[in-house]
């Protein structure tokens, strides 16, 4: 998944690795389920916003140290110095962020003032640190409202394999850790966060030229992560991406930030896979996105336990009362509706993509980084790249369209500009509800 989520913050602010005292941090509550063939058991939980979104001064003050897509040269004119002059403040959820939640519901709005887009994790029961999942030999269900979202949005959830403290424990200089959505990572080794292992991103820091809030520096941050919804109301895809590494790794530039990790991974897109009626907003299309969708993810090993090696990803979805098996493949010399070590070299031959799912250790390599826990991210963003063509057009435009793999959904390669829709969908959002994890075929059911 092409990861720009921190680009979207329209903001005065960034992210730092000390507290401010300004707004008290009070986490948004969310509950969520775990289940067993007993039945299920429901926490009380919170959900917690990303240090990237977050204003940042001076620890003395008020005066930004980051402003538009530059820092402030005097406060942050190295890394360490930078984490030494600057807090993070807390945050008025749905007033500055449109983040609201209600009883197991999570709304994450596009636009709320000049804020644009979100990324929010979920914390334990303890307020204290990130809900870690083991997802083998389990399966992760949650329900979606998607009909608010057009084409060139993505209201993603995912896992990603940070640390359960934001990085705390590793890094001195960060004071703020989980309780301030610090610790971000995933498989695109993103360079745009302005914190990074407790240090300012300062060193080599470029702005970016289509964005005026936003940049990157010279270090990234990778991490192994899971996918298991991408989407809005026109197209969906769920994807594992491998790193070398199994937690969170501090990359550097032109080096490991474009080797470390699979950064196109193994996608399950059904529009993709040549079933173009299975998902959408029309009333012939079999998961229709007009309605609720309950999205199950099973995670199978080997052995048929926890501890055996990731052998098999498959998708099952319920949608009004009926339980609606994945979509099968319909491109020639590729076979199955999951995702196994066979499907992904068969997809990779047949779209001519290089398979470095499969030199990054594949499903195995995956696996090794859920044993650890993985953290559940929730967000909604646009895409100042590509304009998410790559999840609901045609992509690379460069090539043609009837091309094997190239198509992946019904939208215009001409929609998506971050500004149109900024402008066209200001009120677009997407609705996140009902989490439930534990064994198979105990999250969900036929009502």
């Amino acid at each position: 998944m092409s990861r720009y989520l921190a680009l979207l913050s329209l903001l005065a602010g960034a992210s730092a690795q000390q507290v401010g005292t300004s707004t008290p941090e009070v986490h948004p509550k969310m509950s969520y389920s775990a289940c067993t063939k007993a039945g299920c058991t429901t926490s009380q939980n919170t959900v917690v916003l990303d240090s990237n979104w977050r204003w940042v001064h001076n620890t003395g003050g008020y005066t930004n140290c980051y402003t538009g897509n530059t820092w402030n040269s005097q406060l942050c004119p190295d890394d360490q110095t930078c984490a030494n002059n600057c807090a993070l403040e807390g945050a008025d959820y749905s007033g500055t962020y449109g983040i609201t939640t209600s009883g197991n519901a999570l709304t994450l709005k596009l636009k709320t003032g000049s804020n644009v887009g979100s990324r929010v994790y979920l914390m334990d029961s303890s307020d204290k640190g990130y809900q870690m999942f083991k997802l083998k030999n389990q399966e992760f269900t949650f329900d979606v409202d998607v009909s608010q979202l057009p084409c060139g949005l993505n209201g993603a959830l995912y896992f990603v394999a940070m640390d359960a403290d934001g990085g705390v424990a590793k890094y001195s200089t960060n004071k703020a850790g989980a309780k301030y959505g610090t610790g971000y990572c995933d498989a695109q080794c993103p360079r745009d966060l302005k914190f990074i292992n407790g240090l300012g991103n300062v060193k080599g820091w470029a702005p970016q030229s289509n964005n005026a809030n936003s940049g990157s520096g010279s270090m990234g941050t990778c991490c192994s992560e899971m996918d298991i919804w991408e989407a809005n109301s026109m197209s969906t895809a769920y994807t594992p991406h491998p790193c070398q590494t199994t937690g969170q790794t501090m990359c550097t530039a032109g080096s490991t930030c474009n080797t470390l990790c699979d950064q196109a991974g193994c996608d399950y897109n059904s529009y993709r896979m040549g079933n173009t009626s299975f998902y959408g907003p029309s009333s012939s299309d079999t998961i229709n996105t007009n309605s609720k969708i309950t999205v199950v993810t099973q995670f199978l090993t080997a052995d048929g336990t926890a501890t055996g090696a990731l052998s098999e990803i498959r998708r099952i979805y319920v949608q009004n009362g009926k339980v609606i098996q994945n979509s099968v493949s319909k491109i020639s010399g590729v076979s199955g509706n999951s995702i196994t070590e066979n499907f992904c070299k068969a997809q990779k031959s047949a779209f001519g993509d290089t398979n470095t799912f499969d030199s990054m250790g594949g499903l195995t390599q995956m696996g090794k980084a859920m044993d650890n826990g993985m953290v559940l991210v929730m967000s909604l963003w646009d895409d100042y790249s590509v304009n998410m063509l790559w999840l609901d057009s045609d992509y690379p435009t460069t090539k043609s369209a009837s091309s094997p793999g190239v198509a992946r959904g019904s939208c215009s390669t001409s929609s998506g500009v971050p500004s149109q829709v900024e402008s066209q969908y200001p009120n677009a959002q997407v609705i996140y509800s009902n989490i439930k994890f534990g064994a198979f075929n105990t999250t969900y059911s036929a009502s």
